[in-house]
């Protein structure tokens, strides 16, 4: 509808209106900009990994961009990481302009363990979030109690003694394009448990000697990959694709691994998987190039698992370096993050006649805090203090229950990753347990 005005002054007086109107909103918003406008940052306060008697602190900056003094509210919200709620403090703060202050939060972490952090600030009733992230606190002591069933052993024995009465028909052939005068990469493909194939990338130097060697396990659906010739000279080196997975996957008959055979022990995927772990040391102790003293494992997220249950239901591995470790504590790992949790009790529902006590008793015999015991050789463990993949209450259920030499790196900013860094470490360590 247009309204027409004839009258002169009504119109000024109208316009006059609408100018002080447009000026006051603009004035209100200005100053609501303002008043929210503190500039805050979270300080990574001891790498945010806490050890008693210190108590966890989290330390905020809280500078004032304003053109004037202003106020706000800094909040904490701390929970465990299955996000029951600890603590929830606040503390007010006025700045002049161009002025900072910290606010620092101090308080008692009720157990060992991994929690999260919400940093937020307040302004007018509006809460904004500031920084979400994990910290820890005396990772060391958290306790997953075992809950392997008492035929445990006699299961992993029993799979052990089926494996050995299927011939490995080991297979090489040379792939000349990824090969160099010093090393050549060669397929390899051989049989495992239930007489299954199995394949891999082997690289090995081409000067006739006895070679340390390296067994990379993969992570979970990871895509084929092959040892560079140029990278680890002086080592032998062998990435193993268990079944269904890697080069196996275009025959992968198991869908989603995670969920194939839920319904007994053993038929589930990770009896046959955990067989090939130990078929790949087989092949590699087979190698004539290969000094059977010094053969070290590898592996991250599902590949972290592999390798610390190869080191626990074969004690040929001299060394290992698990980071990011999948398949560990099924209880806790479900209730933290909804994969693969979701899923496998998905699967369950429409599958099992099982209750999840049975199911849970059934996944004990796969999970890594139930296994790691058994391991004899020094461990290095990586993990992500901000991983929601694996999460590190995960990573050490299943550390904290290995009793030999043992050292652990916790990379405060990292999620389901590792930093470059960390390469360099784990082949360190590798050369200090050679023999």
């Amino acid at each position: 509808m247009n309204l027409i005005l004839k009258d002169k002054k009504m119109r000024i007086s109208l316009i006059s209106l609408i100018i002080a109107c447009c000026f006051s909103l603009s004035m209100s918003a200005q100053t609501n900009e303002k008043e929210g406008a503190f500039l805050c940052s979270v300080k990574q306060t001891n790498d945010w990994v806490f050890y008693s008697p210190e108590n966890p602190r989290i330390q905020v900056v809280v500078k004032n961009q304003n053109d004037e003094k202003t106020s706000s509210t800094i909040s904490l919200r701390v929970t465990t990481d299955d996000y029951k709620q600890v603590y929830q403090f606040a503390q007010s703060v006025m700045l002049n302009k161009e002025d900072s202050t910290q606010v620092d939060f101090s308080f008692i972490a009720p157990a060992p363990g991994f929690y999260r952090c919400i940093v937020s600030q307040e302004n007018n009733g509006i809460r904004k979030e500031v920084k979400k992230f994990n910290i820890g606190y005396e990772p060391e002591n958290i306790v997953s109690l075992p809950d392997n069933q008492s035929d445990l052993r006699k299961f992993w024995d029993e799979s052990l003694a089926e494996l050995a009465k299927v011939a490995p028909e080991y297979k090489l052939t040379l792939i000349p394009d990824s090969s160099t005068n010093a090393r050549k990469l060669y397929r390899v493909s051989m049989r495992s448990f239930g007489g299954v194939e199995i394949s891999g990338y082997y690289c090995t130097p081409v000067k006739k000697g006895k070679y340390p060697a390296i067994i990379s396990y993969m992570g979970y659906g990871s895509k084929p990959w092959s040892p560079k010739p140029n990278d680890n000279s002086g080592f032998v080196e062998f990435v193993l694709s268990v079944r269904g997975q890697g080069l196996q996957q275009p025959t992968n008959i198991y869908g989603d691994w995670i969920t194939y055979g839920l319904q007994s022990k053993e038929n589930y995927y990770y009896r046959g998987a955990f067989m090939d772990l130990v078929r790949a040391i087989d092949f590699v102790a087979s190698r004539p190039e290969v000094n059977t003293k010094n053969i070290f494992a590898e592996g991250g997220s599902q590949g972290g698992a592999f390798t610390l249950a190869a080191c626990a239901l074969d004690h040929r591995i001299a060394a290992a370096a698990p980071f990011i470790p999948f398949l560990s504590d099924y209880p806790d790992y479900f209730k933290i993050v909804h994969w693969p949790g979701d899923t496998v009790k998905a699967v369950w529902a429409k599958q099992s006649s099982m209750t999840e006590a049975q199911l849970y008793e059934m996944l004990s015999y796969f999970d890594i805090k139930n296994l790691a015991g058994w391991i004899k050789c020094p461990v290095i463990m990586a993990s992500g203090l901000q991983d929601e993949v694996c999460p590190p209450h995960t990573n050490f259920s299943g550390y904290n229950r290995i009793s030999s030499e043992k050292e652990y790196h916790i990379n405060p900013t990292y999620g389901h990753d590792v930093p470059p860094t960390w390469w360099n470490i784990r082949m360190n360590f590798f050369r200090r347990y050679m023999k």
